[in-house]
């Protein structure tokens, strides 16, 4: 080996302006780790997935046929119309610049300097926590979607994403998540979205099913799957995606992240068989459709309080979240004039709204010191009222549940005014709500697409809308149409 010294180069220009600690042919400045936001992008993805295309096929097997592709389009469409809001000015309103203490400044969140600086917390680029915070915007709107399936006209959808995420969800976030949010500083816990997401899209899904309108009368009180087995797959990959949804949320690949996930699925999984057990208890039959609303509701019930919680904390909370948002479903709902005036299809309200602020209280229970330090780098500020008492910190435990509950109470007010205002300024724009006819033929009027192929070999029925539907040379009957394409049929 030759002991001669090679000459270093000297450092590369840095012509583009790269922020500081990037030089120009570093990809991997200093303060980041390669692992951190590995785990990052990943988590990101997960959550994405449980949008595109969890819930799209959820929402698209869980309702009558005719409204399937409508359903998983709104879905879709949500999803995509978020992210350009976001990157544009969402993300900047959430997270950035403080221009009341509870909003931020608009601007955007696409010039290299700023993405390719460290992002405001965590060892990743911003560019990774825009994305990152993008698909938790994006499934918020997607879940309000689920409260006005199977009626909604399409383009005050349209209208109705950008204007909730400008108005409402950058509010929320900005004032709960945003170290310079007001409830932020006040010690609110919300470890990965309970609040921000659940009890948002909860409290704003039911207020925009209030001022849409019902369903066809017909629907409501029969509405079925169109596919069950599909309708699993999509909440499969809910279920299978809060790995990324909770574990992404210390923004680190750490023991912390670690525990948030093991504790998520513990507590989905004893929500889920609660409710299993109390629809065999109570009406003898063990429902599909209700072993998904018990996984969804332990989902949303541990996410404000996934990683400073104990295991046997986690149980507690399963075992909540599979009884009490089934008793107001299944019991409240049905005994409550006021609630069955508001036609809500997929049950936002108890899914997702009281099962958010069932676990946002438990969480001011239940939130361990020690973990909650592993999460928030603060002792001793954030303690549950149970470890109140045991170290003493009576006052300090019950101020825990006191600012869950005022946070609770901020997003419940937020967005039924902005919902409210929202609705009612599209309306003076499009009907909010499609006409009766139109309902009553569903994907077809609204969409001119049918999801199903159920006659023939996928032609359509005469009743088409399709310009060429009733014509004898292109419709013929369905023996006809398989002889001349050679098909071995019997006429009849």
């Amino acid at each position: 080996m030759s002991n001669n010294l090679v000459p270093v180069p000297s450092p590369a220009p840095n012509p583009l302006d790269l922020p500081s600690g990037l030089a120009f042919d570093d990809a991997t400045p200093s303060w980041m780790s390669k692992a951190d936001n590995a785990w990052q992008l990943t988590a990101a993805t997960l959550v994405g997935l449980q949008s595109i295309p969890g819930l799209v096929i959820l929402y698209g097997g869980g309702v009558k046929k005719k409204w399937a592709v409508n359903s998983a389009f709104m879905a879709f469409y949500a999803f995509a119309c978020v992210l350009l809001c976001w990157v544009c000015w969402g993300y900047r309103m959430s997270f950035g610049e403080e221009l009341v203490p509870f909003w931020g400044k608009a601007n955007v969140a696409l010039d290299q300097k700023f993405l390719l600086d460290q992002a405001f917390l965590g060892k990743f680029p911003s560019a990774t926590m825009v994305f990152f915070q993008s698909v938790f915007a994006a499934i918020t709107l997607i879940l309000i979607a689920g409260a006005v399936l199977g009626r909604m006209n399409f383009y005050a959808w349209m209208m109705f994403v950008p204007l909730w995420l400008t108005f409402s969800y950058t509010l929320v976030a900005f004032s709960i998540w945003c170290p310079n949010g007001f409830l932020f500083k006040n010690g609110i816990i919300d470890y990965s979205g309970g609040f921000v997401i659940h009890l948002s899209a909860g409290v704003a899904g039911f207020t925009a099913a209030f001022w849409v309108g019902p369903r066809l009368t017909k629907d409501r009180e029969r509405f079925p799957p169109n596919n069950i087995i599909l309708m699993l797959a999509g909440a499969g990959l809910l279920w299978m995606g809060w790995t990324g949804f909770n574990g992404g949320d210390p923004y680190a690949a750490s023991i912390d992240a670690s525990l948030a996930v093991l504790n998520t699925h513990l507590c989905t999984a004893t929500s889920l068989l609660t409710w299993l057990a109390l629809d065999v208890l109570y009406f003898g039959k063990a429902s599909v459709i209700g072993a998904v609303q018990g996984m969804i509701t332990g989902l949303v019930c541990i996410t404000p309080a996934a990683g400073v919680v104990q295991g046997w904390a986690a149980i507690i909370m399963g075992l909540c979240s599979g009884s009490i948002p089934w008793f107001t479903m299944m019991v409240v709902h049905k005994k409550s004039e006021l609630l069955q005036k508001v036609d809500d299809t997929m049950a936002v309200l108890h899914t997702h709204a009281i099962a958010g602020s069932l676990g946002g209280i438990l969480t001011g229970l239940f939130a361990e010191p020690r973990l909650c330090f592993l999460f928030t780098g603060s002792y001793a500020q954030y303690v549950g009222l149970f470890y109140g008492f045991q170290m003493r910190k009576v006052h300090t435990g019950f101020r825990q549940v006191g600012i869950q509950l005022l946070g609770i109470l901020y997003v419940i007010c937020i967005n039924v005014i902005v919902t409210s205002i929202i609705c009612l300024l599209i309306q003076l724009v499009v009907p909010l709500r499609m006409s009766d006819e139109d309902m009553a033929i569903g994907d077809e009027a609204a969409h001119g697409e049918e999801a199903y192929a159920i006659w023939g070999d996928g032609d359509r029925q005469e009743s088409s809308w399709f310009p060429n539907s009733g014509n004898p040379e292109t419709e013929l009957p369905v023996t006809k149409r398989k002889a001349a394409a050679g098909g071995q049929v019997e006429m009849t």
